[in-house]
């Protein structure tokens, strides 16, 4: 069914249970792993010249860092693993890598972000959700440290509080 899948990274701590739930998929499969990180060149346009070079080899080796976490994960699951950093928009930068390379599943990360944070700081996964013409898969991570997704409270309809 899966022959390829996308692992999109943006670096942090919260990839690696990403990056399980991707691998994971992929073993069962068989499939190989794609692993991409796009730096959003949006935030970095108006960086002084005589700094510009500097940021860009730290922001792409970062990249760099970022995907080799996540193509590691895969190679140690032994399966076929392809690494590549980008610049652009996210959301179209990973759903062009996507369809470039005939990925045939996206796994992806939401941070949880509700109400006026969800409002005005966009989602990169929600906009790649909209526009993909392949399946994506949403892996929830929390924003809050103090969050245990393990332990969920379900109300018991029987007992009255």
């Amino acid at each position: 069914m899966y022959e390829s899948v996308l692992i999109p990274t943006d670096g942090s701590a919260d990839m690696d249970a990403v990056a399980e739930h991707g691998v994971t998929l992929a073993v069962q499969f068989g499939a190989a792993v794609h692993a991409l990180h796009v730096v959003d060149d949006r935030a970095y346009g108006s960086i002084p010249e005589d700094v510009k070079q500097r940021v860009e080899e730290t922001l792409t080796a970062d990249g760099e860092d970022a995907t080799k976490a996540v193509a590691q994960r895969a190679l140690d699951a032994g399966l076929d693993a392809t690494r590549e950093v980008r610049w652009g928009t996210p959301p179209a930068g990973i759903v062009a890598y996507a369809t470039e390379n005939d990925v045939d599943l996206v796994v992806m990360g939401t941070h949880g972000r509700t109400g006026y944070d969800r409002y005005l700081l966009g989602s990169v996964t929600e906009k790649v959700v909209r526009v993909a013409p392949m399946p994506v898969l949403t892996v929830s991570v929390s924003d809050d440290e103090d969050a245990d997704p393990a332990r969920v409270t379900i109300p018991d309809p029987a007992r009255e509080d």
